[in-house]
């Protein structure tokens, strides 16, 4: 695994801090990425986004979504059982777990649902109408020289 020095990035550019805070992260999280539980992202429409994940053994009850800190928090706890069980074969893993998701500006969870042993988590990217591209209209030349000299006039 190599290791990056970011520092050069820091003194020479201004107002990236969350470029390079996102660059430490992404680096960091290397070494500890796990692929407990299993999960999909697809896009759903153009703005729009679905994070699956695989969480058979959970309930409703066990399971907390949340955004903090513009991150999407996903965690499972499953409840201690009230009687102990004797297992033949483990293999539905249900230990307890927390994924995170770094958002990027303007995306917004819409909600979330459980079924069938997957959680569904719908976002949204919703631009703000100051950010989207707008038409300027071009006048012609001889408008504006018209309009200066009736100005000019007057």
């Amino acid at each position: 695994m190599r290791n990056f020095d970011l520092a050069p990035l820091y003194r020479a550019t201004v107002g990236f801090d969350q470029i390079a805070d996102m660059m430490d992260r992404v680096l960091a999280g290397e070494t500890t990425n796990t692929t407990y539980p299993p999960y999909n992202i697809e896009k759903t429409d153009e703005n729009a986004y679905r994070i699956s994940i695989a969480v058979a053994g959970f309930s409703d009850a066990d399971l907390n979504v949340e955004v903090k800190d513009r991150a999407l928090v996903v965690a499972g706890r499953k409840a201690e059982d009230e009687a102990p069980r004797t297992y033949l074969h483990r293999g539905i893993a249900t230990r307890a777990f927390e994924r995170r998701f770094q958002l990027a500006d303007h995306v917004k969870v819409t909600g979330a649902t459980h079924s069938d042993g997957m959680l569904h988590i719908d976002l949204v990217k919703e631009i703000p109408e100051a950010l989207k591209p707008r038409r300027i209209e071009i006048a012609r030349g001889d408008t504006v020289e018209a309009k200066a000299i009736e100005t000019a006039e007057a």
